[in-house]
């Protein structure tokens, strides 16, 4: 009988340890597809709003800066731009878009008037950076524009004479003011957002009052078949708003509309937003469930599109988005500067692949913001400039861009905080040129390791190499005494044998594996 307990014992011993190995390891399959979408390099998009030291003294220096700069646009900043590939450059705003009169930026810098930035800190601005600045940055980076435009306290008139500004190759009172002012040629900008957060700061609008002013405005910016090719974006809902995407969507003819827009950031808590460096456990956990909860929010807004756009014509556009803590002590609290730690590489990193799996709506998204403002890839102080761990997971995203997407299914370990649980694994998968494999992994569990087994058997890939981003510590940060705290290394711990990589994906960090 003993003998029989034994091997009974024994056997459910060795039944555990095969049933814990196998649950140790996480088993990915890629399955590549001829009708899979492709990711549009959009997605990877960003936002200069005139906030803080987003664009005076940040981008913009001026011509007489000691700072190396192109016509007062800081040329390190230029560099780290186009070393990161950015795709597009959202502007003005924000909220700042809505009080924007864009007239009052153009022409002699020293005749411009001056404007009260009411929504950021109240603080007086020269226009000294108008349309030509913008515009001549993005040649510059050689980054589309996309155009927040005013309709919250401009007109009709005034939005379709800066579409005419930029755009009109030929005589007409705007192309003509445009070479007065030292353009020849247009810009062709074909990215236009219609107001910003109508049911906000844009105007506190219901979402039928804005769908018939939408209708308004899109009516004239082009003409009847939209031969200019302009995207013109609607000011769409925040979050789970999806009532307001319903009406958008039911409201606004889909021959004047390319895109709806939506806004939505990782916050804790609105009236306590922590500190973007000394924050606790619990609040690294909140803060991953507020990122997670896009996965939610584009599904969601995604279906109610499909019901009134089941060609999927119309895109979704996330062009505000990213995490919003306190300000740094000592710092104006209308200028939202904040550190950047390992916490926003894993928000950058889990967003880009939510965006990434879902690349057959989502088309454009804009982080917010570029420099020294919410959870920018640059911060500055004087002649320093640091780049920050969200600007390393978007360099390292970049072989994404425009890429086919490689659907991905497996079942992510659980990371578990004070009786809660989030999928610990983020996954993204495309193929690029010359059938460039690139699968990104997150790992957001701040204190476990896991290990992956992806089958990459259809893919006959025979060289891998990769880059990962970790630390020691998930509040850690670049700062201008230490700029290299965190930077992407070499990984070489992934094993490739029979069609199957293996690898450890340690505790925070968010690697890119490319193979060929």
């Amino acid at each position: 009988m003993k003998t029989i307990q034994k091997s009974l014992l024994t056997l459910l011993f060795l039944t555990f340890l095969q049933f814990s190995f196998a649950q140790s390891s996480v088993d990915v399959k890629l399955y590549p597809s001829e009708k899979a979408p492709q990711i549009s390099k959009h997605i990877y998009g960003h936002f200069a709003e005139h906030l803080g030291r987003c664009i005076y003294g940040g981008f913009y220096v001026g011509e007489d800066s000691e700072i190396p700069n192109l016509e007062g646009v800081r040329k390190d900043i230029i560099a780290a731009l186009i070393d990161m590939k950015i795709p597009n450059l959202r502007w003005p705003g924000g909220c700042f878009a809505d009080t924007y009169h864009w007239k009052d930026g153009i022409g002699n810098k020293a005749d411009r008037p001056t404007i009260v930035n009411q929504w950021w800190g109240g603080v007086t601005e020269d226009n000294s950076f108008g349309t030509h600045d913008f515009l001549n940055l993005c040649e510059a980076l050689n980054t589309e524009p996309y155009i927040s435009g005013n309709i919250g306290s401009g007109t009709v008139r005034e939005f379709a004479d800066w579409i005419q500004y930029v755009n009109h190759d030929g005589v007409s009172p705007m192309a003509d003011l445009r070479k007065e002012n030292g353009r020849e040629k247009p810009w062709d900008v074909r990215f236009w957002g219609l107001g910003n957060e109508a049911w906000g700061c844009g105007g506190h609008m219901t979402a039928e009052y804005y769908s018939n002013l939408y209708r308004q405005y899109a009516t004239y910016m082009t003409d009847w078949s939209n031969t200019t090719d302009l995207y013109r974006v609607a000011s769409g809902a925040s979050d789970g708003n999806y009532n307001w995407t319903e009406v958008l969507m039911k409201n606004i003819p889909k021959n004047l509309i390319e895109a709806v827009a939506l806004h939505s950031y990782s916050v804790i808590d609105w009236g306590n937003k922590g500190s973007a460096t000394e924050f606790s456990e619990t609040q690294y956990f909140q803060t991953m469930q507020r990122a997670y909860k896009m996965e939610e929010y584009i599904t969601k807004h995604s279906a109610i599109m499909d019901v009134y756009d089941p060609a999927k014509r119309i895109d979704l556009i996330v062009d505000e988005w990213g995490g919003w803590y306190d300000v740094e002590p000592g710092t104006n609290p209308g200028f939202l500067y904040q550190q950047n730690t390992m916490r926003d590489a894993m928000i950058a990193g889990m967003t880009l692949n939510i965006f990434n799996n879902h690349a057959e709506r989502v088309k454009m998204a804009n982080l917010a913001q570029t420099i020294n403002v919410l959870q920018a890839v640059i911060l500055t102080e004087g002649e320093k400039i640091i780049l920050t761990p969200t600007y390393h997971v978007m360099k390292m995203y970049a072989v994404h861009q425009d890429a086919q997407l490689i659907p991905v299914s497996y079942d992510s370990p659980l990371f578990e905080k004070n009786g809660d649980s989030l999928p610990a694994i983020s996954i993204s998968a495309s193929q690029g040129p010359k059938n460039q494999i690139n699968i990104s992994l997150v790992n957001i569990d701040d204190k476990k390791s896991h290990t992956l087994s992806i089958d990459v058997r259809s893919l006959n890939i025979k060289n891998l190499e990769g880059l990962i981003l970790k630390s020691k510590s998930i509040q850690d940060h670049n700062d201008f005494d230490h700029p290299e705290t965190i930077t992407p290394i070499e990984y070489n711990k992934a094993k490739l044998k029979n069609g199957t990589i293996t690898l450890d994906l340690p505790p925070f960090s968010v690697l890119v594996l490319k193979g060929n």
